[in-house]
């Protein structure tokens, strides 16, 4: 998001990646710079983040080390949020909300649309069960409301779409 709303890459991204990340030319910068619509945002879950002071592998550096960040799903003991069925998400509201305040503050408040959002969950083969289906309606709420809250405070978020309202075999499966 950094070029489209300033440019150019944020200088703490070209120190971490230096000669891998390509330069814009002076007419490429005034190209993207202020360039998008809006801006789609897929939200699952969160992390929390610490940073590493290097990379743990210097051999294969790429994208996956160049933030120097270690993503963990607990700090302390506690889950970022409730386990879904899904190993990797956590039904984390919380995280949806900070990440839509921060693009307002440091990138200009741009129209937003979550154009995803949702959870999975592991093979129900009881349709009783299936049916009764309160995870998915408190996850939603949870995120409509976070999402409420942040527009409340000025973020410019035009929609939101449920991925997907009902179940999502491509990931429980």
């Amino acid at each position: 998001m950094h070029p489209l709303t300033y440019g150019d890459y944020p200088l703490s991204m070209r120190k971490l990646v230096g000669n891998r990340l390509p330069k814009f030319t002076p007419k490429e910068s005034m190209l993207v710079k202020d360039s998008c619509d809006f801006i789609g945002l897929n939200y699952y879950t969160s992390n929390f983040a610490a940073h590493i002071s290097k990379p743990p592998n210097t051999v294969n550096i790429s994208s996956g080390t160049d933030n120097l960040v270690n993503q963990t799903t607990s700090r302390n003991g506690k889950l970022i949020g409730d386990p879904t069925g899904v190993s990797i998400f956590y039904v984390a509201p919380k995280g949806l909300y900070k990440l839509l305040v921060y693009i307002k503050k440091f990138y200009k408040n741009p129209i937003v649309y979550i154009t995803e959002c949702g959870m999975g969950e592991s093979n129900i083969d009881d349709v009783a069960k299936g049916i009764n289906d309160a995870q998915r309606v408190d996850f939603y709420q949870r995120h409509i409301k976070a999402l409420y809250r942040a527009f409340r405070e000025g973020v410019h978020v035009k929609g939101f779409f449920a991925w997907s309202f009902f179940d999502n075999f491509e990931w429980g499966s």
